[in-house]
């Protein structure tokens, strides 16, 4: 079968609730208030229901996840697409998959769908490698802010995926 992206459906959310909070063990253990560190069930539905969620299966088990988010947004973040929910199942962890996905995320929806020249996401600062992981992957931090609610200070970043129609 190999690897096949593809958006999630309603039926996948049992297993998208399995990868999402295996992956997000950290982000609990650091105490982080991200909604998809304890998403249940209805809540990963409702994910799947208010925006683009996408999946990388591998030989038809999901493997890895991210979402485009549909829903309003700080003013403060920008116009362009905004990513989170992104996660490896603690089993494909290491094996380069949740890289796969955000590469195919970022060119064939960002960049060739939706002709957007970057995207943006964000991550905490007291994470200690997500930060680094996503400027490695040419991320670049555009603000900081500390929201209040113990996360401490939030990056955001933004990558320049290029043109449709020109090469990146």
């Amino acid at each position: 079968m190999g690897e096949i992206f593809r958006k999630a459906v309603k039926r996948d959310a049992e297993r998208l609730q399995e990868v999402v909070y295996g992956a997000y063990a950290q982000i609990r253990e650091l105490e982080l208030r991200w909604p998809a560190a304890h998403a249940d069930v209805e809540l990963i539905e409702a994910n799947i229901e208010a925006n683009d969620c996408y999946v990388l299966e591998l030989d038809g088990v999901i493997a890895a996840t991210i979402t485009l988010n549909r829903e309003p947004l700080p003013e403060s973040f920008g116009r362009l697409p905004f990513l989170k929910w992104f996660a490896a199942a603690p089993e494909f962890q290491g094996a380069g998959l949740g890289g796969r996905l955000l590469d195919w995320v970022e060119n064939q929806v960002i960049r060739d769908g939706l002709h957007e020249p970057a995207v943006t996401l964000a991550t905490a600062e007291k994470h200690p490698w997500l930060l680094s992981m996503y400027e490695r992957r040419g991320y670049k931090r555009f603000q900081a802010f500390d929201s209040g609610n113990g996360d401490g200070t939030m990056h955001l970043l933004r990558k320049e995926v290029g043109s449709a129609f020109e090469p990146v």
